[in-house]
């Protein structure tokens, strides 16, 4: 099926743009980076700071703990898994990018699921978060925040609830602060009127690593492992301090689902329907079965103007006998989801960023479990360990349980479902 729609609302858009990106239009973005020197502001040629290769982050070599990150918030499109071009508010990535310049590389740029937050235990993080507008919808005003979901120890100015901290309208930014200091899967999202920005498609992974990463003899306790992975574990997702969460790959697996109608209606400006908000997109990590085995970005949608907007894929790829970390979240708005890795065991460690483990840290006090299929609200998250150690070579598929999500709206053989190839 191809879908089309009447772009009048384009003329209007670019004036706006005209408009917006003259000098002092509107605010000016200002990116606070402690990485920076002689007051350079991020995406300066005088940077100091390191580019960190698996997630973009800005490291501040004489204190590597310090970490900078520059989002944008505003809107653009993705593209379901049978065709249809799906209106979305979201994130984009803008680290590097200099302030001058982020206006326009935001415009357009919104990602699902917003850009992926990868971070290590004692990190200091500052998070600038930019409002570049909505291009299509130049009418709306809407503020944004960055709402750290599960973070154990938000200052109320920082924590992104409208209510108590602080929001900020277009052309503005403001710089979060974050000291790391409990491992675990998070995630985040806008929390201005959370239920719309949250169906538009404002939502994230974050995860943060712990300390016991980084200690040798730790990792080395993977060696003890029958061959032929008898080789150092990559990660643990816990400080388990026995090894009893390290892993060998690791995937985050955002739960997520729309309802067409309610973005049809934000992109066509319509009433919204909160009340018959009903979603018929299931989707893993922003993408319906077949797109979900995708490895990289999918194909940039026509309407962003060929910018990416679908960058995480959700193929889960190990070789026999290595364990693999799934970090899964759930971030829909409408739904309770339950996803099961069919022929696979599911040992589940973590739940809301916590170690399943008694007060007295002892190896004995663990509860973790073991499972066919794990259930979870919107806010919520776990921690689940496959081992593929005597697991068969093959195509294996992680899906929902409720058969109605196996679909592409009205597509069948799609939806909630991807594939674990073990190799």
């Amino acid at each position: 099926m191809k879908y089309r729609r009447n772009f009048l609302i384009i003329p209007l858009a670019i004036a706006f743009l005209a408009v917006a990106w003259i000098p002092g239009a509107w605010g000016i973005v200002t990116v606070q980076c402690p990485v920076n020197s002689g007051g350079a502001v991020l995406g300066d040629d005088n940077l100091d700071g390191a580019i960190r290769a698996d997630q973009g982050e800005i490291l501040n070599p004489k204190s590597p703990n310090q970490v900078c990150k520059h989002l944008g918030a505003g809107d653009g499109f993705v593209t379901m898994a049978d065709g249809r071009p799906i209106y979305i508010f979201s994130f984009s990535d803008l680290t590097g990018e200099m302030p001058e310049d982020a206006m326009m590389e935001g415009a357009l740029a919104a990602n699902f699921p917003a850009p992926t937050i990868e971070l290590k235990e004692g990190d200091e993080f500052y998070l600038t978060l930019t409002n570049v507008g909505m291009i299509i919808r130049p009418d709306l005003f809407d503020p944004h925040t960055v709402h750290y979901h599960g973070f154990p120890q938000a200052s109320s100015a920082f924590d992104g609830v409208p209510d108590a901290s602080v929001s900020i309208n277009m052309g503005a930014s403001i710089t979060y602060y974050y000291k790391n200091m409990e491992p675990g899967t998070y995630m985040y999202h806008c929390h201005v009127e959370a239920t719309e920005h949250m169906q538009m498609g404002m939502l994230g992974n974050l995860y943060v690593k712990p300390a016991q990463d980084d200690i040798p003899a730790m990792l080395a306790l993977g060696n003890s492992r029958p061959a032929p992975v008898n080789k150092p574990f990559l990660g643990f997702a816990y400080n388990d301090l026995d090894g009893s969460t390290g892993f060998d790959r690791e995937f985050p697996i955002q739960i997520g689902s729309f309802d067409p109608d309610f973005h049809d209606a934000s992109w066509n400006v319509q009433p919204l329907p909160f009340a018959n908000m009903k979603d018929r997109y299931a989707m893993l990590n922003g993408r319906g079965y077949p797109d979900t085995i995708v490895a990289g970005n999918l194909p940039a949608p026509a309407e962003n103007g060929g910018k990416f907007s679908q960058r995480v894929s959700s193929l889960v790829t190990a070789d026999a006998g290595e364990r693999i970390l799934l970090r899964i979240s759930n971030l829909n708005v409408t739904n309770f989801y339950t996803l099961t890795a069919l022929g696979l065991p599911m040992h589940v460690v973590g739940h809301g960023a916590r170690l399943l483990r008694g007060p007295a840290q002892g190896a004995n006090q663990n509860i973790y479990f073991d499972t066919t299929t794990v259930t979870l609200g919107g806010g919520e998250s776990v921690d689940v360990l496959i081992d593929t150690t005597d697991v068969p070579a093959g195509t294996y598929f992680l899906y929902a349980t409720n058969l109605n999500f196996l679909s592409n709206d009205a597509e069948d053989f799609g939806g909630m479902m991807t594939e674990i190839v073990i190799n």
